[in-house]
């Protein structure tokens, strides 16, 4: 299925992020502690919309045959991490409050993320990975990674990924239009990456039946 023409605008929301950062950095160079090898951001938890997620993992699938496999055990790993922290969730259902707490402390590792703690599709990363060290917007609430050196009582422009959230929500329902996808409200979830690089591409982007994902389109 030919979902590319889909690339362009997803181009230029990576262009935006990619350019977020690097004005951040240019203007407040103290702030920003980014450096290679520093996998804080490959720890956090958080999900793929369909768009994102038919792009990794047509990236994923371009990996040599070890990397890909290594990748997957990690995966595993990753799953029955998520599982122990959706049984946490599922104990705080009356509680948002906690349950934004409990995803914001966790800790789970990044399938992609190898032992020399180098991301093995780094080119490729999601626009989450992106402005993971740059003051950013979710949900209303301003962010930022707790390795940067940010001060509280000053203020610094902020990233908005709510808009960013819509505009792969909206391409994420086009991909399931053109794929022919039964239900459009797939477009809406946020997928693991640990399950997104084990689910065959075709099934990934028509969607996947009995999928929760990891959020809401402002989900962590």
């Amino acid at each position: 299925m030919d979902f590319f023409y889909l690339f362009e605008p997803y181009e230029n929301i990576v262009s935006r992020a990619d350019e977020a950062f690097q004005q951040a950095k240019e203007e407040f160079p103290e702030c920003v502690q980014c450096e290679p090898h520093c996998a804080d951001c490959c720890h956090a938890v958080f999900g793929l919309f369909l768009l994102e997620a038919a792009f990794l993992k047509r990236d994923f699938d371009q990996l040599g045959e070890e990397e890909r496999e290594a990748a997957l055990k990690r995966g595993r790993d990753a799953d029955e991490a998520l599982e122990k922290l959706e049984g946490t969730l599922r104990s705080f259902k009356e509680d948002p409050q906690m349950i934004s707490y409990s995803l914001a402390r966790a800790r789970i590792r990044c399938p992609l993320l190898n032992d020399h703690n180098e991301c093995v599709l780094y080119p490729y990363r999601p626009i989450t990975c992106r402005v993971y060290g740059i003051p950013t917007r979710v949900r209303g609430v301003p962010r930022v990674c707790g390795k940067a050196a940010y001060k509280k009582d000053q203020e610094y422009r902020l990233f908005d990924l709510d808009e960013v959230h819509r505009d792969l929500h909206q391409l994420s329902r086009e991909l399931l239009q053109r794929a022919g996808g039964k239900d459009l409200e797939m477009s809406t979830l946020l997928f693991s990456v640990s399950k997104v690089i084990k689910t065959p591409f075709e099934e990934l982007i028509t969607g996947i039946p009995g999928w929760s994902g990891t959020g809401s389109p402002h989900g962590p």
